[in-house]
């Protein structure tokens, strides 16, 4: 996108953000909301980045020759997403495991992986299934793991309006999905078991 569609983008997006102060009966002029469609439309803008970005960008050939075959895990990645349904944050971590065949990925790409497909609005079902997905794509492992616990505004702010509840959505694939011995090792090594 050219800086100036971004430009008209950002305006559109900060009349509508205008529109919404209006309909639920705030004067956008006030003092305190001055400037706040466009404060709120360039946070959006950040939070769904995810749109702008690729994985053959966000990997950037990090990819590196290796003997090892061993289960490679990578805990405790802080993720922030927006629900699909409701554009209300979830907040939580993903644990993210897989066994290199030749080939090890940058430590850092797994988590900008994450952030990739998190900056996006998202059910956490299906985020966990595209990271999953991505490092095999990109890996050609032998398998991948992906655990994510999260805690969804729009079930604990609204709703049911449940403070304590988390989810936790796990997708298994290749060597994770047929032995049930490497799956074992993994969700033990996350404190999973």
């Amino acid at each position: 996108m050219s800086r100036r569609e971004d430009n008209m983008s950002l305006e559109k997006l900060s009349q509508n953000y205008l529109e919404i102060l209006t309909n639920l009966g705030e004067q956008p002029e006030r003092d305190g909301l001055k400037g706040t469609p466009l404060r709120a439309a360039k946070a959006m803008q950040f939070l769904c980045r995810g749109y702008d970005q690729s994985l053959e960008e966000i990997v950037n050939g990090a990819l590196f020759e290796s003997d090892n075959d061993e289960m490679v895990i990578v805990k405790d990645i802080e993720l922030y997403s927006l629900c699909e349904h409701h554009m209300l944050p979830f907040i939580g971590k993903a644990h993210v495991a897989y066994i290199p065949t030749g080939k090890v990925i940058g430590l850092s790409k797994i988590a900008r992986i994450v952030d990739m497909f998190a900056s996006r609005l998202q059910i956490q079902e299906n985020l966990t299934r595209q990271i999953a997905e991505a490092l095999q794509q990109v890996t050609d492992a032998a398998g991948v793991a992906v655990v994510i616990e999260a805690k969804h505004m729009c079930m604990m702010m609204r709703g049911v309006e449940k403070q304590n509840s988390s989810m936790h959505s796990s997708v298994m694939l290749g060597a994770f999905r047929q032995s049930v011995n490497t799956r074992q090792e993994f969700l033990q090594l996350i404190g999973r078991s």
